[in-house]
This record gives structure tokens, C-alpha cells and sequence, in this order.
């Protein structure tokens, strides 16, 4: 993990880049714009997840018109959330705030978290009065969040994104986090500290589609959750303890039929369905087991959890 040792600044900017090259210009543009009425001291770092458009080659472009705009290049594709890692390791600001680069989380809100910090708390989240995306994403959304909260236990709000503005000692806290799976709004709740949520306007997408697809958001939940709860393996050992009782009632049930009508022929059907049964159920309980296995090997592994290619302005 990458340990910066810089003098601070007030506010910092997070914000992960991904096929967003036409984007950025405005992106910034709009936090100048915005950041200049809190204060001067200020940085935006992007992060550019191994995009394959130009984002890297717009990001620099504006690194070079201001200082106070700093890129990181990843070495590849690492994701969303490895992604903001990275920029929280390089943030210096007092307060950090972390957004998406599509827009939709509008800059002109940042003076709003930012005001609602006065009021001593830790972290502000932005909660979304109406989210500005297709049916299909909301509808995605909306199954990732059910599955997540029920596997979980965890009381998640689905308005609730990425925006947030959080302090010096919640970053510092969430850089100690060395665990390879990363769900980063799941981390920061773990952590604590006095939390609020203020109503926050989301924009449409200033530019292009959406890289989130349904299998993203299934690979998201799945981290998720085998990261914060053991809970599908609780549901596994259920399910062989109700499987033990229903076919224990039906060995009495089978008993109590022989003494007293006699023996019956029994039907290959009903053999081969239940012996297909019972390995269907075998395979997948210890295919559940079988990831939490591997989450374990991924950890033991001790990689690090991004490289970067190339910085800018650091």
C-alpha cells in the first residue's frame, strides 16, 4: 500500500476515471468551479483504471493546465473500489471527498457536504432524491442491494452511492485496511465514526454508458459478501439440518408403510431423482465453501492491491 508523506491540504478530490476521456474537461472544469467557493487549497486526484479510451491522455492534459490536479495511471483494470483506494493512499486533504467521473454525482453539491461538516461529523453521505438511471440499472441496483442486505445482515440504503465526504481520521483508518476484497462503501460503514446523510440532486451520465454491467454488479455483491458475512454458510448448514429432518420423517413414513400394508416396489424414477438431488446439493454446498476457500488463498497471497504505471503532479 502506498504511503504519501506530504504536506496537507484543506480538501481533497477522489474520483475513479474509467472510459470517461470526454468527460473529464468538464468534470474538472466544474470542480474548480465549485471547490474555488470553499477554498484554494484544494486538490483533485484522478485515478484512471487502465481505461482503453484516451482518459489518461485528457487527465494529464489537465494536470498540466493546473497543479492542483493530479493523476494516478493504473498498470491495469483493477476495478472501482481498487481504484479509490489508490487515490485515498495519495489524498493529503484534511477532508476527502469521493465521487464517480460520470457526473451524476454533481460537483455543485460538494458545498453542501461540505457545510454539513461543520456540524462534527465524520462522514456525509449523499443520498440520492431520485437517481437519474436507466430501468435496467435501477433494476440491477435493486437486486444487488436485496441480496446484498439478506446475505449480509447489513442495513443498506440503495440511495446511497459513493458520494461522501469523509475526514482525515476515517481516510487514515481506511488505509489500514489490507484485505484484498474491496467493497468500499461496506469498509468505510464497518469503521464507524459519527455518520450523517444529507439529499443530494443525481445528474444523467454527462457522457456515454455505463461500464457496469449485470455480471460486474454480481461480482461486486459476491465480494461483498463473502467479505463482511459468513451468513451463506449458516444457510448451507440449515439446509442439511431440514434435509436430515424431511428425510428422516420419510424413513418413518416408509417404516410405518411396510408394517402395516406390506412392502412396495419402489420406482427407479424416484431413486435416480433423489440421487441426483443430493449430489446437486453436495456440489453446491461446497462450491460455497469452495469461495470462501479461495477468498482465504487470494488473501494469503499478500499481493498489493494496485500498482500504478505513471503519476502526475505528485
Amino acid at each position: 500500500m502506498k504511503e504519501i508523506k506530504e504536506e496537507s491540504v484543506h480538501l481533497s478530490i477522489v474520483s475513479p476515471v474509467y472510459m470517461a476521456e470526454k468527460i473529464v474537461p468538464e468534470l474538472v472544469r466544474q470542480l474548480h468551479e465549485n471547490l474555488s467557493g470553499i477554498t484554494n487549497d484544494y486538490e483533485i486526484i484522478l485515478v484512471n483504471d487502465a481505461s482503453p479510451d484516451n482518459s489518461w491522455l485528457a487527465m494529464k492534459v489537465e494536470c498540466e493546465k493546473d497543479k492542483r490536479v493530479k493523476g494516478i495511471n493504473l498498470s491495469r483494470n483493477f476495478g472501482q473500489h481498487y481504484a479509490i483506494t489508490a487515490g485515498l493512499n495519495y489524498a493529503k486533504g484534511e477532508w476527502v471527498i469521493v465521487m464517480d467521473c460520470d457526473l451524476q454525482d454533481r460537483p455543485d453539491e460538494i458545498p453542501n457536504l461540505y457545510a454539513k461538516t461543520q456540524e462534527g461529523w465524520d462522514i456525509i453521505l449523499g443520498r440520492r432524491i431520485e437517481r437519474k438511471d436507466s430501468l435496467i440499472k435501477k433494476g440491477m441496483n435493486y437486486f444487488f442491494y436485496k441480496l446484498l442486505h439478506y446475505l449480509t445482515d447489513y442495513d443498506t440504503d440503495k440511495a446511497i452511492g459513493t458520494f461522501r465526504i469523509i475526514n482525515r481520521k476515517v481516510v487514515d483508518s481506511y488505509n489500514q485496511f489490507n484485505e484484498h476484497s474491496r467493497y468500499f462503501g461496506g469498509l468505510i460503514n464497518w469503521l464507524g465514526f459519527k455518520t450523517a446523510t444529507i439529499s443530494v440532486k443525481h445528474a444523467d451520465r454527462y457522457e456515454g454508458k455505463t461500464s457496469y454491467s449485470l455480471g460486474k454488479l454480481l461480482s461486486l455483491s459476491l465480494n461483498a459478501i463473502l467479505s463482511f458475512s459468513d451468513k451463506p454458510l449458516r444457510i448451507t448448514i440449515k439446509l442439511g439440518f431440514w434435509i436430515v429432518f424431511l428425510s428422516s420423517l420419510f424413513i418413518l413414513y416408509k417404516i410405518f408403510t411396510v408394517i402395516f400394508y406390506g412392502t412396495t416396489i419402489l420406482g427407479w424414477s424416484s431413486l435416480i431423482a433423489s440421487i441426483f438431488f443430493s449430489t446437486g446439493l453436495i456440489v453446491s454446498i461446497l462450491g460455497v465453501i469452495g469461495l470462501y476457500i479461495g477468498k482465504i488463498f487470494e488473501e494469503t497471497k499478500n499481493r498489493p492491491l494496485y500498482i500504478v504505471s505513471e503519476t502526475k503532479n505528485f
